[in-house]
């Protein structure tokens, strides 16, 4: 079976290095950046006990990788920026192993290296055509020109939220606006953070989340409703982060001086959702990832859906069966229990009483099917 894959982001890498030393199985891989392009790509993210134990029971050296190169995230906890508790979750209370702390760049290295000798880079998808025996050429632009590699009998989708592959054989998805500005910021000089695990601070509706990530870094997101109102200054960010009646908290306080700081490297994005979708063309094309059910990130499940997707996708079709059938009923539950924990970012909503809420057994077990219902090979 011959496979291209469209993208080796998370869940593109990982199939392909499930799939490589099959039998039966011939896979290439078209990469849309240079090689090395984005060795300093993104910020930093946490991935779900979830994707851990995915890679423990499909990819064991990559899970060995991915925990030697990164820290590990062993606690969630809540405050609003006066530094009043709100939640303190050992995640092992709803988890069997940690989750994961590491920058994108080295994500992106890890995940990579395995697949190095199948992939194509500076491979951007232009086209979809049909050959003879009905399969599908990916037609590319690479070094000013269009190439083409064949026909495949699948195609995968790997290439994220705004997917050429979908795009081509399914039209641009119509995205659902949450109504919260989000932001990202690597703070790379961060010896003086007081601050190390995964942590939020809420400010009305306003929030911050960081943690540290290796290589003495902290990685900062601010997520805020959105109004008709320029929120990308200082002043509006800086505002919406202090609490009107006392000093912030010590973390609070250094992460508004990091913003003032570094407020030209902030990246800005919407918080959406695209309709889930993970067959097209009449099954010769599969999406995984943000390419199929890019979803809200309150609770880091996107790269953490896309580990999963990656390896059980190998898994399935090593066997021959069905990807959409092994996965699509999960990553709905993954998509709802996401936008249900977002309540607290919405305004009208009490984020006092929301986040408290959280405290209870429903959220609780909730979570724990969320980070340990991850199927074996």
């Amino acid at each position: 079976m011959r496979i291209g894959i469209i993208g080796t982001g998370v869940a593109g890498s990982l199939l392909a290095e499930s799939l490589l030393p099959l039998p039966g199985f011939r896979v290439d891989a078209f990469e849309r950046s240079a090689l090395g392009e984005q060795a300093e790509s993104g910020t930093g993210l946490n991935l779900g006990p979830n994707a851990a134990k995915a890679l423990r029971l499909h990819l064991p050296a990559r899970h060995a990788a991915l925990r030697a190169a990164s820290l590990a995230w062993r606690r969630w906890q809540v405050d609003l920026t006066d530094g009043t508790r709100l939640l303190d979750l050992d995640m092992l209370e709803v988890a069997e192993e940690p989750g994961i702390r590491i920058r994108w760049a080295e994500l992106y290295r890890l995940l990579r290296e395995p697949v190095a000798g199948c992939t194509r880079h500076g491979h951007a998808l232009e086209a979809i055509e049909e050959d003879a025996a009905g399969r599908l050429v990916p037609v590319f632009r690479a070094g000013g020109a269009l190439v083409r590699h064949g026909g495949y009998d699948l195609l995968v989708g790997g290439d994220g939220r705004y997917s050429r592959l979908r795009a081509l054989t399914s039209g641009e998805p119509e995205g659902s606006l949450l109504g919260v500005g989000v932001w990202r910021l690597l703070v790379n000089d961060a010896a003086d953070c007081p601050f190390n695990d995964y942590g939020q601070w809420f400010q009305g509706n306003a929030r911050l989340l960081a943690f540290r990530v290796p290589g003495g870094a902290v990685y900062v997101a601010g997520t805020y409703p959105l109004t008709e109102q320029d929120a990308r200054t200082r002043a509006y960010q800086a505002a919406l982060f202090t609490p009107p009646s006392a000093a912030p908290c010590p973390a609070v306080a250094w992460m508004l001086a990091a913003i003032d700081r570094l407020f030209d490297d902030i990246h800005w994005a919407r918080s959406a959702t695209i309709p889930m979708l993970r067959n097209a063309a009449g099954g010769r094309a599969l999406l995984l990832g943000d390419a199929a059910q890019a979803m809200v990130p309150t609770l880091g499940q996107g790269a953490t859906q896309a580990v999963e997707d990656g390896v059980i996708a190998g898994a399935v079709l090593a066997r021959g069966g069905d990807v959409g059938a092994a996965r699509d009923e999960r990553v709905a539950f993954v998509r709802a229990f996401s936008e249900e924990a977002s309540d607290t970012l919405i305004p009208g909503v009490d984020p006092v009483a929301g986040t408290l809420a959280k405290n209870g057994p429903a959220f609780r077990e909730k979570l724990r099917r969320l980070y340990t219902t991850v199927p074996g090979p």
